[in-house]
């Protein structure tokens, strides 16, 4: 039976369709934990806490969007854990930043850089 996040791209109606099910899958895979769900009407993406959202409205592409779940926490220490060489982390808070996405190939590039940054990320979560 599918889960809800199945269900959710099956009738979605978004030019990067094949990038989300790549992404996803990068997600999935980065580490055993991993557990999704629909949440604020997106795939999102949780261990001990909700950790990273797709954000579909984005005018090119698509965005994930990575927070230390629904309250906001100002004191977070993430942006100075997190490694990141290749300067995909937009932030916009010291408890959320975003990674913006183009197409299929641009996740596929991005592969080994954002496992990196969600295994680390999801260390500040638990």
């Amino acid at each position: 039976m599918p889960n809800e996040v199945d269900v959710l791209l099956a009738t979605l109606d978004h030019p990067q369709h094949d990038a989300m099910h790549a992404l996803r899958r990068i997600i999935l895979q980065a580490d055993p934990r991993i557990g999704e769900s629909v949440k604020w009407n997106a795939p999102s993406f949780h261990t001990a806490e909700h950790f990273a959202t797709f954000h579909l409205r984005a005018k090119t592409g698509f965005q994930l969007v990575l927070h230390l779940g629904a309250k906001g926490r100002p004191d977070a220490t993430v942006r100075a854990t997190v490694p990141d060489p290749h300067r995909l982390l937009q932030w916009k808070s010291a408890d959320r930043a975003t990674i913006a996405l183009r197409d299929l190939a641009d996740v596929d590039a991005k592969r080994d850089a954002l496992t990196q940054i969600l295994r680390h990320w999801i260390e500040e979560v638990n």
